[in-house]
């Protein structure tokens, strides 16, 4: 059994219980083969979809008058020897199979944001979410920024959204700084004073911040929606990926999925019971495009997509 046949068992088998989940549409490279309502990562190299992305390229040389990398902007550099050795994807191609799994939802992403502008959405914000933690999102967010990151004509901008229990600096190895909380807490702040410039060419963070009593509330302040419309206007030229917390311990993610263009759930194959992500699927309802990423399918082949940690 492939990994397409394998994922669109565990996806049947969630149906049969009464989930109906959402995902990427994608024929199959082999003549005859069913398409596929997720999952979105596949073994198989997969054509990317045709039509043009919604975003506007971003030249090689950015302005000097883009206030994301101003001179308040610090930059730091990322360690991706460390990074790939922890199986996660860089500018080396360390896992070519990876990097070609990653470019087949990047581009549907990138189609995705047409449809949500289409829809008074803010096309440009991407949620990254999860039924319960250990599924894979923060995983598969820093993958999705550094994917991006490696195309020549875009740029990605990765938000530890994840408020609660951080780690997106961590895992790049990068020490903790001032971010969201920061903003919150100080409004004389610019959104410029907390992002990072990388040592990867167009891969920005903009960190959790530091933690303080009121960082629960953050993701659903009146404060958090002012700050995703000046994302979504400020930074039109790149997708911004959110990594938020596990949509059901935190009302905030689900305040996020409701504002944002659309919505990425992490679901680990063969582990996260049918109950839960029916849950997860129905708290993230208020958002009108929502698609499913299958993570860790369990296949006995080494390369296989799934044997990595989150």
């Amino acid at each position: 059994m492939n990994i397409i046949e394998q994922a669109t068992r565990r996806l049947e088998e969630l149906r049969r219980a009464g989930i109906e989940v959402p995902g990427f549409a994608y024929g199959a490279s082999t003549p005859g083969a069913a398409v596929l309502d997720a999952p979105a990562i596949l073994r198989e190299s997969v054509p990317a979809p045709a039509a043009a992305p919604a975003l506007t390229p971003v030249p090689a040389t950015m302005p000097a008058d883009d206030r994301s990398i101003g001179k308040r902007s610090r930059e730091v550099s990322i360690d991706l020897d460390r990074l790939a050795s922890q199986g996660y994807l860089t500018p080396m191609l360390s896992d070519r199979v990876l990097a070609e799994q990653m470019r087949v939802i990047k581009m549907a992403l990138i189609k995705n944001t047409e449809v949500a502008a289409a829809r008074g959405l803010r096309r440009n914000l991407v949620l990254v979410t999860s039924a319960t933690a250990g599924e894979g999102k923060t995983f598969f967010s820093m993958n999705m920024a550094m994917s991006l990151a490696m195309e020549v004509d875009f740029h990605a901008l990765l938000v530890d959204a994840d408020v609660l229990r951080p780690s997106v600096l961590e895992r790049y190895g990068i020490p903790p700084g001032p971010g969201l909380l920061d903003l919150a807490a100080q409004p004389e702040l610019d959104v410029s004073d907390v992002l990072l410039r990388t040592s990867v060419p167009k891969l920005t963070l903009l960190p959790a911040g530091a933690e303080n009593r009121k960082s629960p509330e953050l993701l659903s302040s009146a404060y958090m929606d002012r700050l995703l419309t000046e994302l979504s206007e400020r930074y039109a030229d790149r997708l911004v990926i959110f990594d938020a917390p596990p949509i059901l311990v935190s009302s905030g993610t689900r305040h996020l999925a409701s504002r944002v263009g659309q919505v990425v759930m992490v679901v680990q194959a063969d582990s996260t019971d049918s109950r839960t992500v029916s849950q997860a699927y129905a708290a993230v309802d208020s958002c009108p495009l929502v698609s499913t990423v299958l993570n860790r399918s369990t296949m006995p082949d080494p390369d296989a997509y799934g044997y990595y940690e989150t």
